[in-house]
């Protein structure tokens, strides 16, 4: 570190410092730490002073020049961060950040502006004791990709990760097996972000200390009180994020890898929906209204996660991200907007809403605008895959995701999916590609018109990832109005439900965009990196 007393050294600090912006009430930018925070190591002998950062670090919504950097102290406390575009950090730009207190969970976010575009930079993040100013952490460092420019020469190549459905079933962090081992593959890859599909959590399903095996042995959890029970206060869903941060695999990765998050079901409750109130048949929780649950869920990931809040719609989670002029990825919300789970068969109206048609109008636009050579739509939800909802307090006959399972012309949510397609095929929009999770096992699937029930779209893919470390399902049914074509499966037809992570079906899947030829190459692999299936999709002039 820089000696803070060089009357030089801080002057340049405070020319660099205009060329970055600290947001989410970030506080006062600083051109340098104060003398008594440079001599703090000096003076703070007693670790037990010392704030802690029990989560790491961790960064997310990159585009353009700009990345969130995210992290958790143990106390009241106030984030400092510094960063340079070279691992020595030989020309650092320090911040002082924002606090974090009992209110956020202690967590704290800065946004950090004017990055080098096509650079890795590297971070340090540290707290200062609010009690004891003196007192530091020790820091703790990341980096993260930023995106390439436009300009002539510039242009890299670019790679993603996907995946989702974490601690899932009451299969958590088993340390002998290896933890969640799934992250340590995925940054062996070393992808410029990852796409977390959702099902970051597991509110409702909680984890014992054992669980015994098909062949007798023991899968060992580690437990905590917030994963004893299912998750209805605010409290609870904060201790299912801060769950998952115990693992080292996934500390180590959200340290190298930035992070795109959105939700499914499982951040407040199996198969939720706007509206619903949970039946007498679930007799596991007090409180019985999903919207008051959501609303906790909601500020628990937004509290735990990189997201960039927006500050016009400050509950919005859907967004996108341009990646250089080779990629942008479209994050949907299918969770916010939709009408309750049902039979699956309307003809319109807003029970049929899945995305809602505030968000439809921003998608549609999104893609028209986007000048990128592929779009990448992150859905949290499979489009084809019927995924019934067999909560005992829904009637039989309910349908979870787009498709309700009758092979015909779009009815229900599949008419949403109608327009969009619809709407990419009139604009003439290239290039687009769907990536989920959501059903416990790997599959990619092709849609062509000539195989359709709908016929007015373009040809696309669709790839599914996940479980991270979760039960394993499926194969589920498929529903053939948009003319699926299953190129592969990654489990057995006939495969036993909800088999542990240590039989090995947990699945990412990775893309990789070349350059020079412009060609995407999607692939999927199992827990510990092996390839299981590859493709590679020339780009459409």
């Amino acid at each position: 570190m820089p000696d803070h007393k060089d009357p030089a050294d801080r002057g340049r600090r405070r020319f660099l410092r205009d060329s970055a912006v600290a947001t989410a009430g970030a506080g006062a930018l600083i051109a340098g730490m104060s003398p008594a925070q440079g001599q703090s190591a000096a003076i703070v002998t007693s670790q037990r002073l010392r704030p802690q950062l029990p989560a790491g670090v961790m960064s997310g919504d990159v585009t353009g020049d700009s990345a969130i950097v995210w992290s958790r102290a143990d106390r009241n406390a106030r984030m400092l961060i510094e960063y340079a575009a070279d691992e020595s950090f030989a020309d650092t730009i320090r911040l002082q950040g924002p606090l974090a207190l009992a209110r956020n969970d202690y967590t704290a976010r800065m946004d950090l502006r004017g990055l080098p575009a096509g650079r890795r930079v590297y971070y340090r993040v540290r707290f200062q004791d609010l009690t004891h100013e003196s007192a530091l952490s020790e820091p703790v460092s990341g980096s993260l990709m930023v995106p390439a420019g436009a300009q002539e020469g510039a242009v890299r190549d670019v790679s993603f990760a996907y995946s989702g459905d974490e601690a899932g079933q009451g299969w958590g962090i088993n340390e002998a097996w290896g933890g969640y081992r799934i992250y340590e593959s995925m940054r062996r890859f070393r992808p410029d972000f990852f796409i977390h599909s959702g099902d970051q959590i597991y509110a409702d399903a909680p984890i014992q200390a054992e669980v015994k095996l098909d062949d007798g042995s023991l899968w060992r959890n580690l437990v905590t009180e917030a994963k004893s029970k299912v998750a209805q206060t605010l409290e609870d869903y904060r201790g299912n994020f801060a769950y998952n941060m115990l693992d080292a695999n996934k500390r180590r990765f959200c340290a190298e890898v930035p992070f795109l998050v959105q939700w499914d079901d499982h951040e407040v409750r199996n198969n939720w929906y706007p509206g619903q109130v949970i039946g007498k048949e679930e007799t596991r929780y007090g409180e019985r209204s999903l919207d008051v649950l959501a609303a906790r869920a909601r500020q628990a990931m937004f509290e735990h996660n990189p997201f960039r809040i927006d500050g016009a719609d400050p509950q919005r989670v859907y967004r996108a991200f341009r990646h250089g002029p080779l990629l942008e990825v479209f994050m949907l919300d299918e969770r916010s907007y939709r009408g309750a789970n049902s039979a699956n068969r309307q003809q319109g109206g807003r029970g049929a809403d899945f995305l809602g048609p505030q968000q439809m109008r921003w998608i549609k636009q999104a893609l028209l605008r986007s000048r990128s050579v592929w779009k990448v739509i992150a859905s949290d939800m499979p489009i084809s895959i019927v995924v019934p909802d067999l909560n005992a307090d829904v009637p039989k006959g309910t349908f979870e995701a787009w498709a309700n399972a009758d092979n015909g012309k779009p009815s229900g949510r599949e008419l949403e999916v109608a327009e969009l397609l619809r709407f990419i095929k009139r604009h003439d929009i290239k290039n687009v590609v769907w990536v989920t999770a959501d059903v416990h096992y790997a599959s990619a699937t092709h849609y062509a018109p000539e195989r359709a029930q709908f016929t007015d779209f373009k040809p696309f893919w669709e790839f599914v990832g996940g479980p991270l470390n979760a039960g394993t399902f499926g194969p589920g049914e498929i529903d053939r109005t948009f003319g699926p074509e299953v190129r592969f499966v990654g489990i057995p037809a006939d495969m036993k439900q909800n088999r542990s992570p240590a039989d090995l079906f947990q699945f990412f899947g990775i893309g990789k965009i070349d350059a020079k030829t412009r060609a995407l190459t999607m692939s999927l692999h199992d827990v510990d990196g092996r390839e299981l299936y590859k493709v590679e999709l020339p780009p459409e002039a």
